[in-house]
């Protein structure tokens, strides 16, 4: 089923207004304003509206297409904490300023942390079920998976995101996930010569990084390796895979024809965009999905 996913159970979130490749978002408290290359449109607020509201703004670096710096308003914190609730599933998350335009969430991911956690919840497994998280960054679809009573391995490359991370299991009043600083093609592929296996992978790869070691990324050159090893350790019967894309260019297609290749039988299979819905109801897509049950 193709279909397109709206994050809209948001209480501490709001994506206030959109357009002329930025975005003005409300995370609890904050105000922020940030760049956001798929808002092509107009702005509906005012350039006055926008600076009035903002209480930190992302300036981008003119020597660097990722990084830059925050301008503060007085009195701005650098750090706080904002909720998400869902039915059973109750999370906290601490926010913060960080020099790639981020802040340690990405709000329109809730919407697989809900297919996460009612997967594990409504299927009765004979065990505990093993789910791996890879690309996992500080961990909200970890927390939804342990919050319905996974095992649960998170893996990413960058220690200090792994943290970031353990402070938000905590913060949700969870505990025992296991945490892997490693590149996720080198961990699936030993994985795999273990024969471990998971009833559940989750993966949101970036379009190109780096491991620990410095271990090139390159989402296009390495992405099919990479899921022809997932599929090598995701157990053959009541699992499930939700795989997530930031790329601009990249179809959901795509994605269905990786996974497909090396696995042909998937039941209730979503694939599809992940969107946000401004106050003037321009729909902004950030990402694409695929997701099943085998």
């Amino acid at each position: 089923m193709i279909e397109l996913l709206r994050a809209d159970d948001w209480k501490d979130y709001e994506l206030i207004d959109s357009g002329q490749f930025e975005k003005l978002e409300r995370f609890g408290t904050h105000i922020i304003s940030r760049p956001e290359p798929q808002a092509v449109w107009k702005k509906s607020l005012s350039e006055t509206d926008w600076a009035q509201r903002a209480a930190a703004i992302f300036k981008k670096d003119k020597q660097s297409s990722d990084k830059g710096d925050w301008v503060f308003k007085k009195g701005t914190q650098e750090q706080w904490m904002i909720g998400y609730q869902h039915q059973q599933l109750q999370l906290k998350f601490r926010l913060g300023f960080t020099s790639f335009k981020h802040l340690g969430l990405f709000p329109e991911q809730s919407e697989n942390w809900k297919y996460i956690f009612h997967t594990i919840k409504d299927n009765k497994y004979q065990s505990m079920p093993k789910v791996l998280n890879l690309f996992a960054y500080t961990g909200g679809a970890s927390l939804a998976a342990k919050a319905a009573g996974a095992d649960v391995t998170h893996v990413d490359s960058v220690k200090q995101v792994i943290h970031w991370g353990k402070e938000n299991m905590m913060s949700s009043g969870l505990e025992d996930i296991r945490w892997v600083v490693e590149d996720a093609l080198k961990f699936v592929k030993r994985e795999a010569k273990r024969g471990h296996l998971y009833e559940g992978i989750i993966l949101d790869p970036p379009a190109y990084g780096r491991g620990p070691d410095g271990e090139k990324w390159l989402l296009e050159e390495m992405i099919d390796e990479l899921i022809s090893h997932c599929m090598q350790i995701l157990h053959p019967t009541d699992s499930f895979i939700v795989f997530n894309m930031y790329s601009m260019g990249l179809s959901y297609l795509i994605m269905d024809n990786l996974v497909t290749r090396y696995r042909s039988n998937p039941v209730h299979k979503q694939m599809g965009e992940l969107y946000v819905e401004d106050g003037f109801h321009n729909k902004l897509p950030l990402g694409t999905y695929w997701r099943a049950k085998f």
